[in-house]
């Protein structure tokens, strides 16, 4: 998964036509971390997405226009158009963020 620094360079991979996941994350998120656990396979898995990873507080702009309430959370653009969002209360397992991997429909 590539770490985004900035707005722009969020803005810049989200305009892509193949569909990008950005997981919202923070260093003392400990749902974050249990996540970190096991997304490594899921992205691995899931190839048809371009994975990334931003710290939801370095850009904390960012996480309130896309209404990121809750960390982790993974979001779905295409286009850049924000076509699924994975909130963090049902991101715990891998069985969920799976679930919710496969019943993205782009």
């Amino acid at each position: 998964m590539k770490r985004l620094q900035t707005i722009e360079q969020f803005e810049k991979v989200i305009v892509s036509e193949k569909p990008v996941i950005v997981k919202f994350f923070t260093t003392w998120c400990p749902d974050c971390k249990r996540m970190d656990l096991f997304i490594g396979e899921i992205v691995e898995k899931y190839t048809q997405f371009d994975w990334y990873e931003i710290n939801r507080d370095d850009v904390p702009d960012l996480a309130e226009k896309y209404e990121v309430m809750g960390i982790p959370s993974l979001l779905v653009f295409q286009n850049g158009e924000k076509k699924a969002h994975l909130h963090s209360a049902y991101a715990k397992t891998p069985e969920e963020v799976e679930g919710f991997l496969q019943s993205i429909k782009l």
